[in-house]
């Protein structure tokens, strides 16, 4: 196991009923007057806005609103939001969203005190030296933004999607309700979970050796997603396997899965070119990647994927010839994303074939090479591509 720094800041409140008590926790951490920050109709229609509203409007806190997030968040509703943060006074703001408004949130929270243009914290290596305070009233289980310190961005300019990071973005607090994910669509559910194992997946094919500790927590989330995924699909309402997901959402992404070990993040780069090109939902262009990921890069340690095989999926071990438990479990994998109604190949997603040199391009590592575990080429992730455009379940 590798040295590691780990640090977790945001308070969670998880249970029924806890959005109206927003308006405590913001004074709780300071905020005086709230960007509040939303996506498109259904936070009005269901009333979870207006709770949230009376919630704030009790404290005495006063707010702007601003909402139109889209899947993918853009960067022009984020120059909009700093613009209006400035104008206003805001001093604290509050997504109530999933992850696409968290991210905008973040971006929006990283731009307001810089002086430059706050892509430069997506597109350089450049750092954050302050940030407004950001929390979340959270509304669907997947990207895990309401407990990371991280953002990703879609540039309209290009069709670019970043991301950037910095422990100035995690949430103060984060608010869990799952009854408020119980009326979400099968497919976004389904998105959603999809995201969770993949935030997990890159975590767990490590080079690192002696993580038993990290690679049973990674097992657990995975497991539990594996049950409960299918539980939600058919019964919609299950308010306890809906609490199981949102907890294992989160717990995926705030990096104690993660700590003292190597991690890879090709399948989210390669992915997210996808998502930038087609505007497709991210976790339905993660099921299409990252088991043709796992195809392409398996030998290079046969036995951590069938370890996966075998502690996740039930496999049978096959010592004599490891692989075949390696190519069961990742078979499995992609039977399970098909059978929550996610999309197998390029056609299911709504990809083309004749675009992947667009997308390598795109990618932009040139001549180099990234990520942890196997680091790739851009003919290797042109390869990726291949695999992914002609999946199947066979």
């Amino acid at each position: 196991m590798l040295d590691f720094q780990f640090y977790s800041p945001t308070e969670f409140v998880f249970g029924k009923d806890t959005e109206s008590r927003a308006g405590y926790y913001v004074r709780k951490y300071g905020g005086s007057k709230v960007l509040l920050h939303y996506g498109g109709n259904s936070a009005k229609k269901s009333g979870l806005l207006d709770r949230v509203k009376d919630s704030l409007s009790a404290e005495g806190i006063d707010f702007i609103e601003l909402g139109g997030v889209q899947p993918n968040p853009r960067d022009t509703l984020v120059y909009e939001g700093i613009e209006l943060c400035r104008r206003e006074g805001i001093d604290f703001l509050l997504a109530v969203g999933g992850g696409s408004v968290i991210d905008s949130a973040k971006a929006i929270a990283l731009g307001v005190p810089y002086d430059g243009d706050f892509w430069d914290f997506y597109s350089t290596e450049k750092r954050p030296a302050a940030a407004l305070p950001v929390a979340t009233v959270l509304t669907i289980a997947a990207a895990g933004s309401e407990g990371s310190g991280d953002s990703v961005i879609t540039r309209t300019d290009g069709g670019f999607k970043r991301g950037a990071g910095s422990d100035l973005i995690r949430p103060k607090f984060s608010i869990l309700n799952p009854a408020l994910t119980c009326t979400l669509p099968a497919y976004q559910t389904a998105c959603g979970a999809t995201d969770i194992m993949a935030h997990v997946f890159e975590r767990y094919f490590t080079n690192t050796p002696e993580v038993e500790i990290t690679d049973r927590l990674c097992e657990a989330v995975l497991m539990t997603m594996v049950k409960e995924t299918p539980r939600v699909i058919a019964d919609p309402g299950n308010y306890d396997a809906r609490a199981n997901i949102m907890w294992a959402g989160m717990v995926a992404h705030n990096n104690i899965v993660g700590v003292g070990r190597e991690q890879d993040w090709n399948s989210h780069g390669i992915e997210h070119e996808l998502s930038a090109l087609y505007d497709c939902a991210h976790g339905a262009g993660l099921a299409v990647i990252m088991p043709a990921w796992m195809e392409f890069v398996y030998k290079h340690n046969p036995m951590r994927f069938a370890q996966m095989a075998v502690r996740v999926f039930g496999c049978s071990m096959d010592f004599a010839h490891p692989e075949n438990t390696a190519l069961e479990g990742i078979r499995r994998f992609r039977q399970f994303l098909h059978s929550i109604g996610m999309p197998v190949n390029f056609a299911e997603l709504g990809a083309r074939e004749e675009d992947i040199p667009a997308l390598v391009e795109k990618f932009g590592i040139g001549d180099g090479r990234t990520g942890g575990f196997v680091k790739l080429s851009a003919a290797d992730i042109t390869e990726i591509y291949r695999i992914a455009a002609h999946a199947s379940l066979s």
